[in-house]
């Protein structure tokens, strides 16, 4: 270890005890975050001393987790021409640590290594994952992502869901550019946020409130991030496949946090290449969000409600 990583680790080894006991969470999570983001890359060391290095200012498992988290999404790019070919070769941890890339099983394959090397115990369901609208009602579809479940106790609801490919970026539709952009709600996720995304092929991998089968997963609108920091728990139509009629009013309701400030709704409506955002008319009172629109396509197209710019729930929609 050189000397300029010993003088990270031991600088933020002193900050951190004054942040393990803050009664703000968010800080205490910042924290880690920014010492990790301080160390770099470490492109000459294996996986193990990297998690050493990576988690030895912490003492709880959550906290090693967090950072382990932290440094893959990162230094992790995710692989666009193997994600467009649904190739998983070359996604093993030495892979993935050796050419910097992966897709969710490398992601997940990483991850899962690093907490095993500093005694966390994680593993990795395999299942599916719907990117956009035109996924709704898939009938067949193939086993297309993977990601981690922490157990940090015997019992499921010490059992933990963490994203590490969606938590470090995110793909154009085409999924041809990797953009990074860190997003930790995907760190011991929200369960039932996270099963409206996911879906594992092992019914034994469903953490906490779940859709009961596949073709229900599929047939569910597309949850983005945003449904978590507006605490989403709700929507109406449920359904994500929506016919109506040119002109007529729409409703869509939405259950979130009551706390949630909101100062702008659009929807953003998608007909193959073209886009056009607008603003919508709503209300938000007590929690509940109701939207009111109407379309005049007369093809089938798609829309995505963006709260305050940011994008909450797709729909895919077939105006008659």
């Amino acid at each position: 270890m050189n000397h300029s990583i010993k003088n990270i680790i031991g600088f933020y080894f002193f900050l951190l005890p004054s942040t393990v006991i803050a009664q703000n969470s968010a800080q205490h999570n910042k924290a880690i975050d920014t010492y990790v983001q301080k160390l770099g890359s470490f492109d000459t060391l294996n996986m193990g001393t990297i998690a050493a290095i990576v988690t030895k200012p912490f003492q709880e498992r959550k906290d090693k987790a967090r950072a382990i988290f932290d440094w893959i999404a990162f230094n992790i790019s995710y692989d666009t021409k193997a994600g467009r070919s649904g190739i998983t070769e070359k996604n093993s941890a030495t892979d993935v640590l050796l050419y910097r890339k992966a897709v969710g099983l490398g992601y997940a394959s990483l991850f899962q290594d690093m907490c095993s090397s500093v005694n966390i115990r994680c593993l990795i369901p395999d299942g599916f994952a719907k990117l956009n609208p035109d996924q709704i009602n898939e009938t067949s579809p193939e086993i297309n992502h993977s990601w981690a479940v922490v157990q940090l106790g015997q019992s499921p609801e010490e059992w933990f869901y963490v994203d590490p490919t969606w938590g470090s970026g995110y793909t154009d539709a085409d999924c041809k550019v990797f953009t990074r952009s860190f997003n930790d709600v995907y760190f011991f996720a929200d369960k039932s946020i996270f099963n409206l995304q996911h879906y594992p092929d092992n019914e034994g991998w469903k953490l906490g409130p779940a859709p009961k089968t596949r073709k229900d997963f599929f047939a569910l609108p597309i949850y983005k991030a945003a449904a978590y920091e507006f605490k989403l728990t709700s929507a109406n139509p449920a359904n994500g496949h929506l016919k109506v009629k040119a002109g007529q009013l729409q409703n869509l309701v939405f259950k979130m946090d009551s706390a949630a400030v909101i100062s702008k709704i659009t929807l953003l409506r998608t007909d193959g290449k073209k886009q056009k955002e607008e603003p919508a008319k709503y209300s938000f009172v007590n929690g509940t969000l109701k939207i009111t629109c109407k379309f005049e396509e007369g093809n089938s197209n798609q829309f995505t409600v963006k709260v305050n710019g940011k994008e909450l729930i797709s729909y895919l929609i077939e105006v008659e």
